[in-house]
């Protein structure tokens, strides 16, 4: 009943590998985000700590490192699709709203009218009840 499955260390056929590995496998190193100089005082940055904890020279914001006007470009490109999804998407849910706001507006409405029907059937009824009493004890008595 027990069993221990093994599994073996060498590479499998790419038809059978799984999809999210063969997407691990096949990332690259992108360039870095920032052109520049390091800062002062560091030989190499080797690690991603090293660029993160690295403090800008006092000269000038220029010499510790610049966007490119490339990358600079794609990102405000990615944030404006960004904004233009976002838009869309709160519209959407805007309009979704609106139409319920609506209905219930009218459903609303519609129990209102039936409210005050009601109301107007009870008084009539009650009042024609109480003629109709009134009547026979009016009898009762002559």
């Amino acid at each position: 009943a027990d069993e221990i499955t093994t599994i073996s260390d060498g590479r499998r056929d790419a038809a059978n590998e799984d999809p999210l590995l063969r997407r691990i496998r096949s990332l690259t190193i992108a360039p870095p985000l920032l052109s520049g100089q390091p800062a002062a005082g560091s030989e190499n940055e080797t690690s991603f700590t090293d660029i993160l904890v690295r403090k800008p020279s006092g000269s000038s914001s220029a010499a510790s490192g610049n966007l490119s006007p490339n990358l600079m470009f794609e990102l405000f490109a990615m944030y404006r699709e960004w904004q233009e999804e976002m838009a869309k998407e709160i519209s959407g849910k805007q309009g979704e709203l609106e139409n319920k706001i609506e209905t219930a507006d009218a459903l609303a409405v519609k129990l209102l009218q039936r409210f005050n029907y009601s109301v107007t059937s009870m008084r009539s009824a009650s009042h024609n009840l109480a003629e109709e009493f009134i009547h026979c004890r009016w009898k009762l008595v002559n």
